[in-house]
């Protein structure tokens, strides 16, 4: 008997597909990328980048919305040297920012720990955006009837103490704290869900680890919850202190800058030179030197707070 060879079948395969090169799918992408973008980019361009360059230039002219600008030069920003009621706003600013900022990240970090050992309700979640959902402007319109110092529910409350009656913003010793206090009041909800949310992102071993090893409350706390939330508190103070630098709805209704100085802030005297005294180009130097002012705390906020750095690394 003669064996006979078997010969393997050719192996019938399809007409091969040519690959598209890496370089070029990426050039795709970036390119579809560009397009989504674009209406970002152009409403940023719009109503962002060019009022920003038209402000540096009005700063160093010298108009009143009337009649034709004027170039001064550096003018704007000598008178800046010398006006004590722009130093005194700029230290009500800051003081107003400091006081707001430290609450509010106090408060919404407390909030954000309770919720993420007791409760995890989204109807909890949802009240607490309820009065960052509401109108600075309302805010100021109805404190101003609860805190009233003749008919306010406050003092009505502190008259059961023995407490004579405080005008918390007719006050100028307390209306600033006042301002400040009663706008954490108003964001801390909103900051508790972001912090709450950058919880969520800790891995549960780590925390279980120190369960095991006999870690307290406070020291899971102290040594793990802190640090690996790091990079979210940075981003929520750092756009909290924007925001808080802004301030200017609830001094405009509540105080108007009153009593005197006491709660002229930066962005309320800023209105004032400009749509009241019609001094637009002393205006504009203010807004560009709080930008500077903005620009350098946030970097300074991020480089020494380590934003670009997560210890889970």
């Amino acid at each position: 008997m003669t064996q006979q060879t078997i010969k393997p079948r050719p192996l019938i395969t399809g007409p091969k597909k040519a690959r598209t090169p890496r370089t070029q799918r990426k050039h795709g992408d970036g390119l579809i990328a560009l397009v989504f973008l674009l209406p970002v980019l152009l409403g940023y361009a719009i109503f962002y980048f060019w009022p920003m360059i038209r402000g540096v230039q009005i700063s160093f002219t010298d108009w009143n919305l009337l009649s034709d600008a004027q170039w001064v030069g550096f003018e704007n920003y000598r008178r800046l040297m010398s006006d004590k009621v722009f130093g005194n706003a700029l230290v009500v600013t800051f003081t107003y920012v400091i006081v707001n900022i430290v609450t509010q990240t106090l408060l919404g970090l407390g909030i954000a720990v309770l919720m993420q050992r007791i409760s995890q309700s989204v109807f909890i979640r949802s009240l607490l955006l309820v009065p960052w959902l509401v109108p600075n402007v309302t805010i100021a319109v109805i404190t101003l009837f609860i805190l009233d110092p003749n008919v306010g529910l406050m003092n009505h409350l502190l008259s059961f103490m023995a407490v004579d009656p405080i005008s918390f913003y007719g006050n100028g010793d307390i209306a600033i704290y006042t301002i400040a206090l009663v706008n954490s009041w108003r964001n801390m909800g909103y900051t508790a869900l972001l912090l709450f949310a950058g919880m969520q992102t800790i891995p549960t071993m780590v925390t279980e680890a120190a369960i095991m090893d006999g870690a307290s409350a406070w020291r899971q706390f102290r040594s793990i919850t802190l640090p690996l939330l790091r990079p979210i508190l940075v981003m929520v103070v750092v756009v909290s202190m924007i925001g808080s630098f802004q301030i200017f709805d609830t001094v405009s209704v509540a105080t108007k800058g009153g009593p005197g100085h006491s709660t002229r802030v930066i962005y309320f005297y800023i209105y004032e030179k400009a749509f009241q005294q019609f001094d637009m180009g002393y205006a504009a130097a203010m807004a560009v030197v709080l930008l500077l002012i903005l620009l350098v705390l946030s970097v300074l906020q991020m480089r020494l707070l380590r934003a670009d750095s997560s210890d889970l690394d």
